[in-house]
């Protein structure tokens, strides 16, 4: 029996204007979205100063998420 490590893929998003700031609506649709696709939120960071906040998700990467990949591969 193999003990495979669980891999993960993970996502940041910047969300937020620096006038309007992070809109509650706005973020539980994105988020809702992100739920649908496998994505589970992990952390999120205030950027100070500019009404922003990332969102950094994670999801466990399988054959499947790897073809339909909603994030570009960064090398």
């Amino acid at each position: 029996m193999t003990d495979e490590l669980q891999k993960w893929e993970y996502r940041v998003q910047t969300v937020g204007a620096f006038w309007s700031g992070v809109k509650a609506d706005e973020l539980e649709i994105l988020l809702n979205e992100w739920g649908e696709e496998g994505w589970e939120v992990v952390s999120t960071h205030i950027l100070e100063n500019a009404n922003k906040i990332n969102v950094i998700a994670k999801r466990s990467l399988t054959r499947e998420t790897i073809r339909r990949r909603s994030m570009p591969m960064y090398k």
